[in-house]
């Protein structure tokens, strides 16, 4: 089943998630519609809170980029992926700044400066944990989805100056004046259908 996916400005994105304590029936009920919102959406990756659940819980499919990511010689596990109470174990000092997107904030992209390489330990679809190290593409898609779950989005990540020029488009959202491509949950829990 395909769920609206919550716009900016709405609480669900900014409340910190329960950890998954049980691999229950509801839970793969959740993580197959998770997947199916994802793909619906043309999206990579998506949290729990970005369609109004609690639970410590993101999937990731990053097929549509695996040319792009073999490119950068970045090995690509399965697709897609389920990460339940992840945690970033280790990070790299390095750091690289990449442009990102977010499902909950359509139409709006800028540059974010993440670690380069990240180690995460978290339980997969079977429940069973798992430790993951990751760089490039999905290093940080893994990083922002991860984010999602402490309330975190990564506009919050940007300069002042950059919020500024943000302004307009993300007050627009927070008064439900958006659309996409798939089905939305606004700040007032109105849901305004893909376009």
């Amino acid at each position: 089943m395909i769920l609206p996916i919550y716009v900016y400005g709405h609480e669900a994105l900014r409340n910190e998630t329960d950890p998954v304590q049980e691999n229950t029936e509801a839970l793969q009920e959740l993580i197959d519609n998770m997947i199916e919102t994802m793909h619906n959406a043309a999206g990579i990756g998506l949290a729990a809170p970005q369609v109004g659940r609690t639970e410590r819980l993101f999937v990731v499919d990053l097929t549509p980029m695996a040319d792009e990511i073999a490119e950068a010689g970045e090995p690509l596990p399965p697709q897609p992926m389920v990460f339940i109470n992840p945690e970033i174990v280790e990070e790299s000092e390095d750091t690289a700044e990449m442009e990102e997107g977010c499902l909950s904030i359509p139409e709006v992209r800028e540059a974010v400066a993440r670690p380069e390489r990240i180690r995460m330990r978290y339980r997969d679809r079977e429940f069973e944990e798992q430790e993951l190290e990751a760089g490039g593409m999905l290093s940080r898609v893994l990083q922002h989805e991860r984010d999602h779950l402490d309330g975190v989005l990564f506009t919050d990540y940007l300069s002042s100056f950059r919020k500024r020029l943000l302004r307009r488009p993300l007050r627009e959202m927070v008064n439900g004046e958006v659309e996409a491509d798939y089905p939305l949950v606004t700040k007032d829990d109105e849901t305004v259908p893909s376009r």
